[in-house]
């Protein structure tokens, strides 16, 4: 079992950055794949990004491409999420998540294990 926290999250101009944070506990953090997912108000939760366990691959959401980054270092059981030039789009409640599944990381039924979530407010 793995226990996340994010932080990291603000409110910010639009054009701004932001890095986001995701601390988990245990000792087999490289075990799992990991995901952020966003959810703004009145809508469903949605797929931002994915690594997988090693770091050698990662995947993104076509709206972030370009502009997030994540990235991950498992020495410090951490998962960041580097997101450049925001938009107010890219306003929600980023949530991290982590998969011991052999599923397709854009789907978050793939994820055992979430986050409680930071807010990310983008002004305009």
């Amino acid at each position: 079992q793995v226990q996340l926290v994010e932080s990291g999250g603000g409110l910010v101009q639009a054009g701004a950055s932001l890095r986001l944070s995701c601390a988990a506990s245990g000792r087999t953090f490289s075990s799992y794949n990991m995901g952020w997912f966003r959810q703004a108000p009145g809508k469903e939760r949605e797929f931002v990004a994915a690594i997988v366990r090693s770091g050698g691959s990662t995947y993104y959401a076509d709206s972030v491409k370009g502009r997030f980054t994540i990235s991950r270092d498992n020495a410090k059981n951490t998962v960041y999420l580097q997101m450049n030039s925001l938009k107010p789009e890219d306003t929600a409640v980023y949530y991290c998540a982590a998969s011991a599944l052999i599923r397709p990381l854009i789907y978050s039924t793939s994820y055992s294990y979430w986050g409680q979530g930071t807010q990310v407010t983008v002004s305009s």
